[in-house]
């Protein structure tokens, strides 16, 4: 059919439409890291540094929707940086949205430095969640306003008192705890194990202090541990107590507390509703934490005190977090066509 003359100059000013929509980028596994100090490479390290200098992260791509470039290799491994607290949520989700990635098949890392439980494990020990709780959640009273019997003032939503959930309080926030494909974690687990742990002089100072927590004065090494997410961050022995309680009563006393951040909690909820929209396979999602410091004081310090100390296990938490990880990560994509179809387990 001929245009009509007056249709012509209109026609040739619209241009041509591709015959076929440009493929997507299948990242086989997504690397993320919570926080960078300064440039992702080249200068005093944070969370992300490591992995991008290491693994060679040499490409970007930037995408309107994220506040910072992706990185990724050659083969296939993407790194980012979610940011911290309630942030990392929303990156996350923009991330799975993405029209210019397929990562339905792709295999997460959530890595990066926590606070460590000293009855559990040592600075610089790296500990692979099972279970991811939130600890957001909750009616909260200072304290010293609470009742002489409770033993601190954070109660779960629609309950009474401390550690006890109102079950007809139906309309409480769910869910409070994400657990982890247990097969997969517990596979990484036997793969990373062995893993040799770096240390420091500052470190092993720090941990000869906790002469009451034999485990804190252990050698860093890997361990299963579940993670409690929260975007205040708390510190000593009544905060502790309570994150140990929260993590039980939210996993029907499966979970055992020994890692605390202020974003997991956020990026699990995030990959879930993604899962549910089916952009990604929450089945292949890992969370990886690294003990920085102790999140309770040494005998005779203060909470106060100790909360602001600089963290002594600092740089090995951040070689444990890629020196651990990575392990996994290579694995995945070395032996790609035998962990594409589905993730591997114990």
């Amino acid at each position: 059919m001929r245009l009509p003359a007056l249709l012509l100059p209109l026609a040739l000013t619209i241009p041509l439409l591709p015959s076929r929509a440009a493929q997507p980028i299948r990242p086989k596994v997504v690397v993320v890291a919570t926080f960078e100090i300064g440039a992702d490479t080249g200068d005093k390290p944070g969370e992300f540094q490591f992995w991008a200098e290491r693994e060679n992260l040499s490409q970007s791509l930037s995408l309107p929707h994220l506040s910072r470039p992706l990185r990724y290799s050659t083969n296939g491994v993407f790194g980012c940086v979610s940011g911290t607290t309630v942030r990392a949520a929303t990156e996350i989700l923009a991330l799975g949205l993405s029209p210019e990635l397929d990562l339905s098949r792709t295999y997460w890392l959530v890595n990066g430095i926590a606070g460590v439980d000293p009855e559990d494990a040592s600075v610089g020990s790296a500990a692979w969640a099972l279970n991811v709780v939130d600890g957001d959640i909750a009616y909260e009273i200072d304290s010293r306003d609470a009742p002489a019997t409770w033993p601190y003032g954070l109660v779960p939503i629609g309950g009474k008192a401390p550690n006890v959930i109102n079950q007809d309080a139906t309309w409480a926030p769910k869910p409070m705890a994400w657990p982890l494909n247990a097969g997969l974690v517990r596979w990484a687990f036997d793969l990373t194990r062995d893993t040799p742990m770096p240390d420091s002089d500052a470190a092993r100072v720090h941990r000869a202090l906790y002469t009451s927590h034999p485990a804190a004065l252990r050698p860093a090494s890997v361990l299963l541990g579940d993670s409690l997410g929260s975007c205040r961050y708390w510190h000593g022995a009544a905060m502790t107590r309570w994150a140990n309680d929260w993590t039980r009563l939210h996993t029907a006393s499966q979970g055992n507390f020994v890692m605390t951040n202020m974003e997991d909690h956020g990026i699990a909820h995030a990959l879930r509703q993604l899962d549910r929209m089916r952009k990604v396979d929450f089945n292949r999602v890992l969370f990886l934490r690294t003990g920085s410091n102790f999140c309770t004081p040494a005998p005779g310090k203060s909470a106060a005190d100790s909360m602001t100390e600089e963290y002594s296990g600092m740089l090995p938490a951040l070689e444990a977090a890629h020196r651990v990880g990575s392990r996994v990560v290579h694995e995945l994509v070395s032996h790609w066509p035998k962990y594409e179809s589905a993730p591997p387990s114990r």
